[in-house]
């Protein structure tokens, strides 16, 4: 068994304390970033700040107190939701049987619905393109289009919903 001399030890609890003191630094610093969100949901709403900024809008998602989670919605075919009441003011959900079986591209598109609505303040805006597919992220499913939300139209619906 090997001894560690004083000074190995007090180098080791130094480097320990170090990494303990940032680890618990850049927690706080995520909890103040987003606040009552859900740390799943964190990326997508990062990015949707980064998206904003590319399209020259100026987006702070915790200055708003925008909050998130992921809990089963009861309404069928509901994906997620923006509510805005007063007891509940900017929150979102996003369905948690929806989250367990969709990929990145189909829940970027949900979150960054929902902060249509809850950031944007937009509407649901319907319509189909030549294709058949939906000219919006903010539509509504009522309308019969096909979502195509994918890595080749990523920046089209993107620059859409940034730039109304």
């Amino acid at each position: 068994m090997a001894v560690l001399s004083k000074k190995s030890l007090i180098s080791l609890l130094v480097l320990t304390s170090m990494l303990l003191l940032n680890s618990c630094t850049k927690q706080r610093e995520a909890e103040i970033q987003f606040g009552s969100v859900d740390e799943k949901l964190w990326v997508f709403f990062e990015q949707f700040e980064i998206e904003g900024k590319k399209r020259g809008v100026d987006i702070d998602i915790r200055n708003l107190g925008i909050t998130g989670e992921i809990s089963e919605i009861r309404d069928d075919y509901v994906a997620g939701t923006c509510t805005y009441s007063h007891r509940n003011p900017n929150h979102i959900t996003i369905d948690l049987n929806f989250w367990n079986n969709s990929d990145d591209f189909s829940k970027e598109m949900i979150i960054f619905h929902e902060l249509g609505h809850c950031y944007l303040y937009r509407d649901h805006l319907e319509g189909r393109l030549s294709n058949g597919a939906c000219r919006s992220i903010m539509r509504s499913g009522l309308e019969n289009c096909v979502d195509n939300y994918n890595r080749f139209t990523r920046n089209m619906y993107l620059d859409e919903l940034f730039e109304n």
